[in-house]
């Protein structure tokens, strides 16, 4: 990574920061695709884990555990990525439990120079000893309350409080997604700001929830759908078409839609074209989408193409354990690979606070007070 010359009309030329994974913590960052049952600490999960009573660790280490969630994550397929989240499923069926994972979430972020972040998590996935639903929402937002706290008490890195937005998620395999979109509703007062769908996506698709979909657009309310990850451009087409999805979860395999010529002439089909004509945000996660065989590596991930392109491309990390990442390793991984430097950096943050599911004019608020004049600082 090199510093970036940067030389603005009248002045004479300034040297930014360098471009380190140590000064990347410091720059504002936005998260919009980051899923709570995937990005727990390993020791947390270990205490969680003997106070249950759940003996299905595969060690009870917590050095050893986190090397084993990092090994299993690069299965190649979605499905076998998916598998590790049976365990931190298991050690989250408490009040307590939901509270604590929830607080260290938001303290995680903050620590890492988030500024503002919605986390997502599956309701009905909690539910194993006997927690209401309501119950589980309830935990988790005080959770994020109390972790905003926390970190704004021990240093935010940018200055200031990450604030912590909600997305209730419904499992696509399940037929409660109607519930959840009311529970959604229900809550978006209280710090839930969206819905999703999630789970394996090859013979699930998104229209299979049409029913929730349609009340949530009855409602004024917001959605993402998780599409064109593990499946392809018919996941993204319904989602946007048939269900009407605000953004598109991953969204990656959009780029089967775009064909560059061997003289490097770029074609973009109707679908991708429409998905950028429309600024339809794409929850970009590398890494994970690496791990899942969605990419065949970072250098070779369609980020560099569709940020060319123009499309609303963000930056975020998926499952924080799982694939062993961060928003700053996640944002040096695309330097790295793409030579991009800290206005680029600044372009995809605000790429991702417009697309937040937040009123205009707190998302102006946080693009125009927090992080242009954080990047101010970084760049020079």
């Amino acid at each position: 990574m090199t510093p970036e010359v940067v030389t603005p009309a009248g002045y004479g030329s300034r040297v930014a920061t360098p471009l380190t994974r140590d000064t990347l913590r410091t720059a504002p960052k936005v998260l919009l695709h980051d899923h709570l049952d995937g990005g727990l600490r390993p020791a947390t999960v270990v205490e969680l884990a003997e106070q249950v009573g759940y003996r299905g660790l595969p060690s009870s280490d917590a050095t050893e555990l986190d090397a084993w969630f990092r090994a299993a994550a690069p299965s190649g397929t979605l499905e076998r990525y998916l598998e590790p989240f049976a365990h931190t499923v298991a050690v989250m069926q408490t009040p307590s439990a939901l509270h604590r994972v929830a607080a260290e979430c938001a303290e995680d972020l903050a620590a890492d120079g988030v500024v503002y972040a919605e986390v997502r998590f599956a309701p009905e996935l909690h539910t194993e000893r006997g927690l209401h639903l309501a119950e589980v929402v309830e935990a988790v937002l005080a959770g994020f309350a109390e972790g905003s706290a926390r970190a704004a008490g021990d240093g935010h890195p940018v200055g200031g409080r990450i604030r912590m937005g909600c997305l209730l998620t419904a499992m696509r395999h399940a037929a409660r997604s109607r519930e959840i979109a009311e529970l959604a509703v229900r809550y978006r007062d209280a710090g839930v700001v969206g819905f999703d769908i999630a789970g394996a996506e090859a013979g699930f698709p998104p229209t299979r929830h049409l029913d929730a979909f349609e009340y949530l657009r009855q409602q004024n309310s917001h959605f993402t759908i998780h599409a064109g990850e593990a499946f392809g451009l018919p996941s993204i087409w319904e989602a946007l078409q048939w269900c009407g999805a605000d953004r598109l979860g991953h969204g990656v395999r959009i780029v089967d839609d775009i064909v560059v010529a061997s003289d490097g002439t770029v074609k973009i089909g109707r679908l991708a074209a429409y998905v950028r004509d429309k600024r339809i945000p794409l929850e970009l996660c590398p890494t994970s989408n690496v791990q899942t065989g969605a990419a065949a590596s970072i250098v070779e991930h369609p980020f560099g193409l569709l940020a060319e392109l123009r499309f609303r491309v963000t930056v975020n990390t998926d499952n924080r354990l799982m694939s062993g990442c961060s928003m700053s390793s996640e944002m040096a991984a695309l330097v790295d690979a793409f030579g991009y430097g800290w206005s680029d950096l600044q372009r995809f943050t605000i790429n991702a606070m417009k697309s937040a599911f937040l009123p205009f004019d707190e998302r102006l608020a946080l693009i125009d007070d927090v992080i242009k004049p954080g990047f101010a600082v970084v760049i020079g």
